[in-house]
């Protein structure tokens, strides 16, 4: 059929992004765990037949820019109406074990028309670590309960739910992600009821393209030519423990990037990357392409419809075995949260950008009563014409805090102190944004992790703006902890968590 006029276009687009938003504010409202519910690390998106992602909720970057392997990983399975899928492994469609993929095929008078899908940060996977996101990982097994692509049934569910810690609220979570895909299905079915089938088809397609133009034109007006960065990952090396901490030895991994712009074109090579790690830094693929198509859009136009036209003019190489396409059973729990957002980092300073506090400050916390799960803000880099704002969530991340009332109502915790980290940016022309300061008081014993970058090396500034101050975690006040580190808080201790500052743009 002929294509859309640019009205229709407009009403369609308007349409899938509602449809997406829809999906997510079933997600949150229905879901039971503080993670979706407060933070909603969680995230929605459509895809036509052939699996391309159509459109998205704007949620989380690294969640949504990996999802559409994860409708590649079931594009071939016998689809059936009312059928959902289900999966978190990190090599079949994944990204790290607690992201749980439920993906449900849509269907208009038994066609197969596409797929609603929605990944959500669970808060406890069965690992040996309360909330599943350990320190000391070295293999997948170590980090939680795998899921293959896997036909989603109530005997299925129930079964997953009772691998993992708080069953109830597990499997609470996952249908609740389960009634964001019937929300996606009722919208996409009114709106082929509206049009018909031919037009929403064409629709898609028409959105592809048609965010594929308009990223081309603005990749158009970039200075042909090659750019480089390298930046490191601060990586700890296991070396013994007992019950009460574990021992790391601190390291650096080195990242490298070669950004080639060509036209309307951008290639960006990873080669000379370090080789997949022992630890827990390493990205499967969709991870590190996530965090690439970030940084795409940041580049060029964020406005353009997030869906898979916008990545089209974009070429990734990493290769197989490095450390930004890791081979199983290679452990990726902060390969997904920390290392996608030092790929992210490397793209935008390569082109000249000021950067944030490129960590997303991982806390785990539980015992056999809880788990909880939170990412903390920090400051972003400054631009050419404005300071970085304070104390937010940057690059991958972009969950909310879970708010102190819900938290300590909750969970046997109080928030000592929470606030702003002041004169942590870096100095320059343009301040970098100030990073957070989080302090929670343990009122009963639990585990503890951290997973967080930037404490040795501080977010570099441009164009001679400096950086901004690297973060902090103390025990009690004093302890200093690695950057990578899991332990056991007594009642009456105390975790602190100060976070990085963004680097400046220019000099004073």
């Amino acid at each position: 059929m002929p294509g859309l006029d640019p009205i229709t276009l407009q009403v369609m687009l308007g349409a899938l992004r509602a449809a997406c938003d829809e999906m997510g504010a079933v997600l949150v409202r229905s879901a039971h765990s503080a993670n979706i519910k407060e933070r909603r690390d969680a995230s929605t998106a459509l895809f036509d037949a052939e699996g391309q992602m159509v459109m998205q909720a704007e949620h989380i970057p690294v969640h949504l820019g990996a999802m559409p392997s994860a409708v590649a990983a079931v594009l071939g399975e016998n689809h059936r109406p009312g059928d959902a899928w289900i999966l978190n492994d990190p090599y079949r469609g994944g990204t790290h074990l607690p992201d749980i993929t439920v993906i449900s095929p849509l269907f208009w008078e038994s066609e197969l028309v596409g797929f609603a899908a929605s990944r959500a940060h669970h808060a406890d996977v069965g690992a040996k670590e309360p909330g599943s996101m350990p320190a000391d990982s070295r293999t997948l097994d170590d980090e939680g309960v795998v899921i293959p692509p896997t036909r989603l049934t109530r005997d299925v569910l129930h079964d997953l739910a009772g691998r993992m810690r708080n069953p109830s609220q597990r499997e609470a979570d996952l249908r609740a992600q389960l009634a964001a895909g019937r929300a996606g299905a009722e919208r996409v079915d009114a709106l082929i009821g509206r049009f018909g089938l031919d037009v929403v088809r064409a629709g898609m397609r028409e959105t592809l393209d048609y965010a594929e133009r308009r990223t081309r034109a603005r990749i158009a007006e970039l200075e042909d030519g090659v750019r480089e960065a390298r930046d490191v990952l601060e990586a700890s090396e296991f070396a013994g423990g007992d019950a009460f901490g574990s021992s790391f030895r601190e390291l650096d991994l080195e990242l490298r990037l070669r950004a080639t712009v060509a036209g309307e074109e951008i290639a960006l090579d990873f080669t000379a990357s370090h080789a997949q790690h022992d630890g827990n830094l390493n990205c499967p693929l969709p991870v590190t392409l996530s965090a690439c198509y970030f940084a795409l859009r940041v580049l060029t136009d964020p406005d353009v419809p997030p869906c898979a036209g916008a990545y089209r003019p974009l070429t990734v190489t990493a290769p197989e075995g490095s450390i930004l396409n890791a081979r199983p059973p290679a452990a990726v729990a902060a390969g997904n949260v920390e290392t996608s957002s030092r790929v992210a980092d490397l793209v935008l300073a390569a082109f000249g950008r000021a950067l944030g506090q490129g960590t997303m400050n991982n806390l785990t916390l539980g015992n056999d009563d809880f788990t909880y799960y939170e990412t903390i803000g920090g400051g972003q880099g400054a631009c050419p014409e404005a300071a970085g704002p304070s104390a937010v969530h940057v690059a991958m991340s972009n969950t909310l805090n879970t708010p102190v009332e819900a938290l300590e109502l909750e969970f046997p915790l109080r928030a000592v102190e929470y606030s702003i980290r002041r004169g942590s940016g870096g100095a320059g022309r343009h301040r970098g944004g100030d990073g957070v300061v989080r302090e929670l008081e343990a009122l009963a014993d639990m585990r503890y992790s951290l997973i967080t970058e930037r404490r040795r090396h501080g977010p570099p500034g441009a164009d001679g703006g400096r950086p901004g101050a690297p973060g902090r975690n103390l025990l009690n006040g004093v302890a200093e902890l690695p950057a990578k580190f899991s332990g056991t808080l007594r009642a009456g201790e105390r975790l602190r968590i100060e976070t990085p500052g963004g680097g400046a743009h220019g000099q004073n």
